[in-house]
């Protein structure tokens, strides 16, 4: 029986050994004395294979993957069409330095990137290999655009842990400990989480507006600003939704006051919402986007897009050897035609669906404190007591180490909430799955 249900659902998971398995045992064993200790490993997956939102380990247990690889394969492991995309690219170019010469796919690339971001005016694109290259892009274009020196971010943000996005990066104490001094210039406010303050979502809003006017008349002089950079739907920091008033009334003190805003979509972006870019849901329009993680489904890639007028930096000023590398380009240029014809609706579709289950769970479940999200963007809070709110990191950790033992993979995001952000691919049979097995590990840690 257990051999017919495998051939018919192989797109359900199936764990034949004890985790990690023998073989899986010896890979970490060598990662352990070559690999830089740095890394982070929340359960002993040892990947050896990946279709859709299956992954295969080396021991032949077989995972349904609700990480997407770190939001990074929206179109799902290994999807066909970008498979065949990235063999005849290779086959005829795969690298000539897009930053000292021209080839036409890289083009292709940005003109339907810049076509796609919200308030129809012209845009410019930088290609870069990651969502730190371009933040550290924005970064440097905000100042050379304004003039102005200054930054201001968020409290639980992540934008990267090259030096100047970990100055932003306001997530992990362990993300920076060590590596002072970063770039000056750089403040931070409460990011608004209605949840955490226990506020309704208009009053949240006004109190984090009213902490950066206090900052802007006590340590940064808006004059000085160069750029506010915010996640549109934070990330690492808890998949934390604000509220539509706050990113207006942001927009409303940039166009006042001269600064930029950057939106970084390298997480929220691609159709992880429900929508192209995460920035559509608040009728939010950043003067500059960053994009990469699912922007290729899994080749390397990132991207900074801005408002065209903005980018008149000379030849020199920035540049990037591998950024919009051809075989990465086609694979981006096929993910965008998967994303805009089915992949962008169906994470709009599963996310409603899975998310009205979840809604029932902070009566059903005294650990879940809050449930949130916004397409396959999702988040569980994990709480020890649902009236004082207190952060339970130990239970969060748990029940992701659980539901690996089960062929479920999940992260926590923030100091303790679950993340759920399976490839755009899924199906419903999947989706049951996963949050039958996340029922089940509620429950025994209840």
């Amino acid at each position: 029986m257990k051999a017919t249900l495998d051939a018919v659902r192989p797109d359900l998971p199936r764990i034949q050994t004890a985790l990690p398995g023998p073989r899986a045992k010896a890979v970490i064993e060598r990662d352990s004395v070559v690999l830089s200790p740095s890394y982070t490993r929340s359960y002993p997956l040892v990947a050896e294979r990946g279709e859709g939102a299956i992954v295969e380990d080396v021991d032949g247990n077989r995972f349904l993957d609700f990480n997407a690889g770190i939001a990074v394969v929206s179109t799902g492991h290994c999807h066909p069409r970008v498979v065949e995309a990235i063999q005849k690219q290779a086959a005829r170019l795969i690298h000539m330095s897009g930053t000292d010469f021209y080839y036409e796919n890289m083009v292709q690339l940005a003109e339907r990137l810049a076509a796609t971001v919200p308030g129809g005016v012209p845009r410019r694109v930088y290609f870069g290999n990651s969502g730190a290259e371009a933040i550290e892009a924005a970064m440097k274009l905000a100042r050379y655009a304004t003039g102005r020196q200054r930054y201001l971010a968020f409290y639980g943000a992540f934008h990267g842990r090259t030096l100047g996005a970990l100055s932003l990066t306001a997530s992990k104490a362990v993300q920076r400990r060590g590596f002072a001094p970063l770039i000056p210039g750089v403040h931070h406010v409460a990011y608004p989480n209605p949840y955490r303050m226990a506020m309704e979502p208009d009053a949240c809003a006004d109190a984090v507006l009213a902490e950066i006017d206090r900052v802007f008349h006590t340590t940064l002089p808006v004059e000085e600003l160069a750029a506010v950079f915010i996640e549109p739907v934070q990330g690492e920091g808890g998949y934390v939704i604000p509220p539509k008033k706050f990113l207006r009334e942001l927009g409303k003190l940039a166009r006042t006051h001269g600064f930029l805003i950057v939106a970084d979509e390298v997480q929220c972006g691609m159709g992880r919402t429900g929508k192209l870019w995460a920035s559509e849901h608040f009728d939010f329009v950043p003067d500059i986007i960053t994009s990469a993680k699912g922007i290729a489904s899994g080749l390397p890639l990132g991207a900074m897009i801005a408002r065209a007028e903005l980018m008149d930096w000379k030849p020199g000023a920035h540049a990037s050897t591998f950024g919009g590398n051809p075989v990465a380009a086609a694979a981006a240029l096929v993910t965008l035609d998967l994303l805009q014809s089915e992949l962008v609706a169906n994470s709009a579709r599963m996310g409603e669906y899975i998310l009205g289950r979840l809604r029932q769970w902070p009566e059903r479940f005294p650990v879940v404190g809050d449930v949130r999200g916004l397409g396959l963007m999702i988040g569980i809070e994990i709480v020890r007591d649902q009236k004082t709110r207190e952060k339970a990191p130990e239970l969060r950790d748990r029940i992701v180490e659980m539901a690996f033992e089960r062929g479920v993979l999940v992260l926590g995001a923030g100091e303790n909430s679950i993340r759920l952000s399976p490839p755009l691919v899924i199906n419903q049979g999947q989706a049951e799955f996963a949050l039958n097995v996340l029922e089940d590990c509620l429950s025994k840690v209840a």
